[in-house]
């Protein structure tokens, strides 16, 4: 049997361009790295919204969906370990549509998150630099991650690891740090959106507060992007999502927590560098603890940084090998076997939306989090149709090979589908303008979708799933006489 009849199975890819040399405890580096930036910033803009304890209840909620969601996505992931993720599970449940609205979602996702925390990047070193533009210092970030990504995945993904474990470890050190100075009435001074007391017009800022909530989990679906490079990936990609999704928890909880006691914590609502800020309550501008934190502090930025610009190329690269995106960007590099065009073409979005200030802080809401908002939308709608598929392929079939199963089926995917709905009503809402460029980029995205429709419906599904070199050695195989095989 060729590799095209093989692969048509389930949707499983029996070809591999890219190397599977990941592990287990690699891909719980990924996973945690994808995200981890989110406990560094982000997320105190919440706080401008709904207060301390009004974004409590938004992160709880986010975080009961993220945890449904996890738990329930990792049934697809196994069942399906292909590069595309959510893009190959909703086009295997809905079709060359379905493939569409999920590709652009998350390449939206992926591909926005980047410079958001870019923009944190420049910011912590130009804590320690005043006289560093932000901006260049998030350009040079670019352009070093972007090298680091196109060397390999095995390097890239042992580098994930490392800078992730020391980010890890700088976010307990914060918290005992500040530890002393931890003081409940602090945190819940002003904490109903600037009252004292919970009130009607409170919850306004609670749902308006769900980007940032969910920026703290923002992107661990990732680890799907990397499945076609796992060594195991029915067995170690459940233990990788599982155990990440815990010990992000276990952190947001923490660094919020302690933050917001530390001092006045509407200091820290409307910024990029919320933990130096916070340190500088207890500690003074002058300790050495501050001096560590931003340096230290940058490698839990830099492990998402690092992390989703692994995250964004495999996507580019699966929706161009399907041809969703132009065909030049799913070439993979003969020396590294990297999807290095995938790489460069996310990088040059990226330092786009860093320098659009011009457009990007209308709404009343600084550069960043807008970005942050329109990534989050990306997220929001893969989340969705994802779910959907979950309970398409569940019905339509039921013989599909699955190593894992979601628990407590159906409820975990009904609770993360029902969440992910109001999340996107509320932001919807909340955020019109965001939303505006959003539906936008996926106009742009169906025009080529569009005239380039032909072109997939007359190219078998597998077969725009190889690359040329095989294509080429499975027709050279179908021409060989049986009796000579």
């Amino acid at each position: 049997m060729s590799s095209v009849e093989a692969g048509r199975h389930h949707g499983v890819v029996t070809h591999h361009e890219l190397k599977q040399t990941l592990s287990t405890l690699q891909l719980w580096g990924i996973a945690v790295g994808l995200v981890i930036s989110g406990e560094y910033f982000g997320w105190s803009y919440g706080w401008a919204t709904a207060g301390t304890l009004g974004f409590l209840i938004t992160s709880v909620f986010i975080a009961v969906m993220y945890t449904t969601f996890i738990f329930s996505f990792t049934e697809l992931t196994t069942s399906i370990p292909h590069a595309g993720g959510p893009f190959a599970y909703a086009r295997h449940a809905f079709g060359d549509f379905g493939g569409f609205v999920a590709g652009v979602a998350t390449l939206v996702e992926f591909v926005f998150a980047p410079p958001a925390i870019a923009l944190a990047i420049g910011a912590y070193l130009n804590v320690q630099f005043p006289a560093l533009d932000p901006k260049i210092a998030a350009s040079g970030a670019f352009l070093v991650f972007v090298a680091l990504n196109i060397v390999g995945v095995q390097i890239a993904a042992t580098f994930e690891l490392f800078v992730t474990i020391l980010a890890i470890i700088e976010l307990l050190v914060f918290m005992g740090v500040v530890s002393p100075g931890f003081s409940v009435a602090n945190f819940v001074k002003g904490g109903w959106s600037g009252h004292d007391a919970f009130s009607l017009s409170s919850i306004p800022g609670i749902f308006a507060a769900i980007p940032f909530a969910i920026w703290f989990f923002l992107a661990i679906e990732g680890v799907a992007m990397a499945a076609e490079e796992a060594k195991d990936p029915r067995r170690s990609i459940p233990i990788a999502y599982i155990a990440g999704i815990l010990t992000l928890i276990v952190l947001a909880i923490g660094v919020m927590l302690f933050a917001g006691a530390a001092g006045d914590w509407t200091k820290l609502s409307n910024i990029n560098d919320p933990l130096p800020k916070a340190m500088k309550f207890i500690v003074g501008e002058n300790s050495n603890w501050l001096h560590m934190l931003v340096w230290i502090g940058l490698f839990g930025l830099i492990a998402s940084f690092h992390g989703i610009i692994m995250g964004y190329s495999r996507q580019i690269f699966a929706l161009a090998r399907a041809g969703y995106l132009p065909p030049f960007l799913a070439k993979v590099h003969p020396r590294f076997k990297t999807p290095h065009r995938a790489i460069i073409a996310g990088g040059l979005v990226g330092l786009a939306a860093i320098f659009s200030d011009n457009i990007g802080s209308f709404g009343g809401q600084s550069l960043t989090a807008n970005i942050v908002t329109m990534s989050v939308l990306g997220a929001i709608v893969m989340y969705i149709i994802s779910m959907m598929s979950l309970f398409v392929l569940r019905r339509r079939e039921p013989d599909m090979e699955r190593p894992y199963k979601t628990p407590f089926y159906p409820v975990f995917p009904a609770i993360a589908l029902i969440s992910a709905v109001i999340s996107l009503i509320a932001m919807v809402y909340y955020n019109q303008l965001v939303t505006g460029v959003f539906l936008a980029c996926f106009g742009l995205a169906y025009v080529y979708y569009v005239a380039t429709r032909r072109r997939r419906e007359e190219a078998p599904l597998d077969v725009m799933l190889e690359s040329p070199e095989e294509l080429a050695e499975d027709l050279q195989a179908a021409a060989v006489p049986a009796s000579t095989k």
